[in-house]
């Protein structure tokens, strides 16, 4: 008798503890973070995740040549040279359209169901300031969509990196940064205090939100061709160190995630490589050799500060390089989101947009002179056409228009 009351007492105890375990593991799924442990990022349950997934490119920061243009190649550009052909009032509300269908529930249903487990979602700092963008000129506006996307990724079990593609006064001095072909952000007091205090911001208002996986701070910083970025390079860790700072002050739990100089290569930058105990690296390449030394300079990075080191974005290639250069990042524990989800046309993509009727007026009207008014008004398009043209393209840039790149999404290791 005294036996079995001892074994019971035994299995009450065993059970408590299975009780406690899963309680625990519950709580861990609702409330837990990725973390990052030595080179690598773990579960709430401490299993190794690997980043594996896609950039939502053009969405929050328009990029010209997914919209088939060549010279108009950033936001401001394109922007102005539909104002040109249809008015500013057609235009906002266009934008404002644009940003309601180019990425709704339906497009990260579907990322999940491929397979992938995490998303990047590139933007535009005015999202969060009075400027003028996209048709609006709220400072809300940033927390408006990502809201949505955020919410809609925890249903589906999606990790979040937010990324600021252009920041104030532009990082990268480029396109891609909608900039004024330079980065005046390092040279500008008033535009790093902006640019740390939309990260506060932002921070402050998914501090307490583990979809989030974590803020990659600023995109490709620091083009190569300027004469002065050895001068500039030397600029980028105190900058990251301010926002880091400013960061911490409201959100504990989320990883920073710092990108090296010249397009996301050039680490040697970085003089206090461990400098928050919630922080990993983000490389970027592209054309690049599907060979082991192709990515291991940063590896050696990685290896140096036992960190954390992700490929933040590649692609634009074929689907045998895909295949390729994926299988490579994963042998080396890599981290991944290929560039880009959607655009017009190209198939190096996971679904792309049908060209809309009469696109070749859009786009042949960016190619023309309109360096004066009169210029402008003499090659101007047929505006009922660019019009229709414009809600076309709303129409299919909805997944259910969309063709689906097999190869590209296999390439990937994901199911179509």
């Amino acid at each position: 008798m005294i036996r079995t009351s001892k074994i019971f007492f035994v299995v009450f105890l065993l059970s408590l503890a299975f009780t406690s375990i899963f309680a625990q593991n519950e709580r861990h799924e609702k409330n837990g973070f990725i973390s990052v442990k030595g080179q690598n990022l773990v579960t709430p349950e401490g299993e190794l995740f690997l980043m594996k997934g896609i950039n939502l490119g053009n969405w929050l920061n328009p990029e010209g040549y997914m919209f088939l243009f060549q010279d108009v190649n950033s936001y401001r550009l394109i922007d102005q040279a539909l104002k040109e052909m249809v008015g500013p009032d057609f235009v906002n509300q266009f934008w404002r359209k644009f940003q309601k269908s180019y990425i709704i529930q339906d497009d990260i249903r579907y990322i999940r169901q491929t397979g992938m487990n995490s998303i990047r979602i590139p933007f535009h700092y005015k999202l969060f300031t009075y400027e003028d963008f996209m048709g609006n000129n709220n400072p809300n506006r940033g927390f408006e969509l990502l809201d949505n996307v955020i919410r809609w990724c925890k249903a589906e079990g999606l990790y979040v990196v937010l990324d600021m593609h252009a920041a104030p006064g532009g990082q990268t001095g480029d396109n891609i940064d909608d900039s004024y072909g330079y980065p005046w952000l390092f040279e500008s007091s008033e535009s790093q205090e902006l640019f740390c205090s939309i990260w506060k911001r932002i921070a402050e208002h998914y501090a307490g939100e583990p979809t989030v996986l974590g803020y990659d701070l600023l995109n490709e910083p620091i083009a190569h061709f300027f004469d002065n970025k050895d001068e500039l390079n030397n600029y980028l860790e105190p900058l990251y160190m301010k926002a880091t700072k400013a960061i911490r002050e409201v959100d504990k739990n989320h990883i920073v995630i710092w990108g090296g100089s010249q397009w996301n290569t050039n680490f040697l930058v970085f003089h206090n490589p461990k400098f928050d105990d919630k922080m990993m690296y983000e490389c970027h390449t592209y054309w690049t050799d599907t060979t082991q030394a192709s990515i291991q300079h940063f590896l050696d990075f990685r290896e140096k500060t036992n960190l954390p080191m992700y490929m933040g974005e590649t692609g634009e290639n074929t689907d045998e390089w895909i295949e390729g250069f994926r299988r490579l990042l994963e042998r080396n524990l890599m981290g991944w989101h290929f560039w880009p989800y959607k655009k017009m046309l190209k198939s190096s993509c996971m679904v792309s947009i049908k060209e809309p009727k009469n696109w070749d007026l859009v786009v042949e009207y960016t190619k023309k002179d309109r360096s004066s008014f009169a210029k402008i008004r003499e090659n101007r398009p047929d505006q009922n056409k660019v019009r229709n043209a414009l809600n076309e393209l709303l129409d299919n840039c909805k997944l259910v228009e969309c063709s689906k790149n097999d190869g590209y999404i296999k390439a990937l290791g994901m199911q179509p």
